[in-house]
C-alpha cells in the first residue's frame, strides 16, 4: 500500500483565486476530521475534500458546482493509487468565475501537485504472532528469524521452552510457517495474535 510519509502543502493563484492544498496520511474517519478541522479556513470561499481510508473514499463540494471539487481532488489520491490519504483544497475567491471545467483542473491540479511534493513511502501489512519451541530448537528459530529478517517484539522462557512474540510482513507469513515447520519437524507452534 503506498501512502503519505507526513503531511505537505502547496499553493497556487488561478485567475486570482487562492487555492491552498493540504495533504496528508489518515488512518480512519475521525483522524479525517481531525485533519480537516486543523486545516480548514473559515474565511474562505471553500474547503473541499476527498480521502480514501482502505479503499473507501469521501469527497464534499462544500458548495461548489457537482463533482467539480471533490471527485478531481478524489482522482488524483486514486490516479496515484494512495491509500490512507486525505486533501483539503481551500479556496479563496478572486472575482474570477472559472467554469466547472477550470473549477476541475484547479482543484485536482492543485491537489495533483501538493502530492507531486509529497513524500510517499509503502507499508506492507505485517502480522503479530506468538512462537513457541523447546530450547533445543532455540538456534534454528533464531536463524529463522535473521533469514526472514523477522522482527522479535518479546522473549520469555517458559518451562521447557522459549515464547517469543515476533511481527513479520503478512505476505511472508506461509513461508515462513513452513520453514518454520520443517526446521523443527513439527515440534514449534506459531498462532496469530
Amino acid at each position: 500500500m503506498l501512502t503519505l510519509a507526513g503531511t505537505c502543502r502547496y499553493e497556487e493563484v488561478i485567475k486570482r483565486s487562492r487555492f491552498i492544498a493540504h495533504a496528508s496520511r489518515v488512518r480512519t474517519q475521525a483522524e479525517s476530521l481531525e485533519f480537516y478541522d486543523s486545516v480548514m479556513d473559515a474565511q474562505a470561499t471553500h474547503n473541499c475534500w476527498a480521502w480514501r481510508i482502505n479503499y473507501q473514499v469521501r469527497f464534499n463540494d462544500d458548495g461548489e458546482p457537482s463533482s467539480s471539487a471533490g471527485r478531481p481532488i478524489l482522482a488524483s489520491i486514486e490516479g496515484r493509487e494512495l491509500d490512507q490519504v486525505m486533501i483539503v483544497v481551500t479556496r479563496h475567491f478572486g472575482g474570477i468565475k472559472l467554469g466547472v471545467g477550470g473549477l476541475v483542473r484547479a482543484y485536482g491540479g492543485t491537489a495533483a501537485k501538493c502530492l507531486d511534493r509529497a513524500r510517499i513511502v509503502e507499508i506492507v501489512p505485517s502480522v503479530t504472532c506468538r512462537l513457541e519451541a523447546d530450547f533445543a530448537l532455540a538456534g534454528a528459530v533464531h536463524q529463522l528469524l535473521d533469514r526472514f529478517n523477522v522482527q522479535k517484539k518479546t522473549e520469555d522462557y517458559v518451562g521447557a521452552g522459549l515464547s517469543l512474540q515476533i511481527r513479520l510482513p503478512s505476505n511472508r507469513l506461509a513461508d515462513f510457517e513452513e520453514a518454520l515447520a520443517e526446521a523443527s519437524r513439527g515440534q514449534a507452534s506459531l498462532k496469530r495474535i
